[in-house]
């Protein structure tokens, strides 16, 4: 697979809904993972992510007007030991729990499908960053429907070991803007990953299309030692406006 700038990759979709990069700095001592939501209604789009703990959740930014909070409300990014967890829904509770269970990740995922949001039928995309004794290799998981039928689900796992240094993998939901929305299709894209975190965080944002994108996070880890940095975009708390 051709690896493609992250950077053209965003800006070249307007809509590719919430996406999960991972992957490994330039200079290879991080572990380097982001995860954006974006959205086209009025309640996506009220949405900031906020510090839980060793992870992050979604909160409403303005509580009045929340109409809805079944698939935007949830914590997609978790810490299980020396797993980070990032998906884009409840699913992330689902890997904790299956892990805490003594299952992989993938088997953790099993009893889970796509999201239940006719006609799109969204896809659930999960990731998950084992770093430990200086080592670090990651996962990818998409599960769909197949072609649109909500009759039958696709599960699809990725694994990537000894990641190199400079470039990662890009899931997102949808190919593109429509309606039905397109979900994704094929393997996890193969990016770059260039600069450290706040530039990093800075490209990412400023190719997100400016009319649809919401909030941001990403985080460094330090493979060797396992400390991080963590970066929070919103677009309500930025200055910046898709209303």
């Amino acid at each position: 697979m051709v690896k493609k700038a992250l950077s053209q990759e965003l800006a070249g979709n307007c809509y590719p809904g919430r996406g999960i990069v991972v992957g490994r700095s330039e200079d290879g001592r991080y572990a380097v993972a982001a995860y954006f939501i974006m959205g086209r209604s009025a309640n996506s789009r009220n949405r900031i992510f906020v510090e839980d703990g060793e992870g992050i959740r979604t909160q409403a930014f303005d509580p009045s007007r929340m109409e809805d909070p079944s698939l935007i409300i949830y914590a997609p990014v978790r810490v299980f030991g020396t797993n980070l967890i990032i998906t884009n829904g409840d699913q992330t509770d689902t890997v904790v729990q299956g892990l805490l269970d003594g299952k992989t990740f993938g088997e953790s995922l099993r009893s889970r499908t796509f999201e239940p949001d006719a006609p799109n039928y969204t896809p659930r995309i999960s990731a998950l960053l084992d770093i430990r004794n200086g080592a670090y290799e990651y996962k990818m998981n998409i599960l769909k429907s197949a072609d649109g039928d909500p009759s039958s689900c696709e599960r699809f796992n990725f694994s990537y070991e000894n990641p190199k240094a400079g470039e990662g993998h890009f899931l997102h939901t949808y190919l593109s803007d429509g309606d039905p929305l397109p979900s994704f299709e094929g393997e996890p894209q193969r990016v770059d990953i260039t600069g450290g975190i706040d530039d990093f965080t800075s490209m990412v944002w400023e190719n997100l299309n400016k009319d649809n994108k919401v909030s941001l996070f990403v985080r460094y880890i330090e493979i060797e030692t396992g400390r991080y940095e963590t970066r929070i975009v919103n677009l309500h708390q930025n200055g910046e406006s898709n209303e």
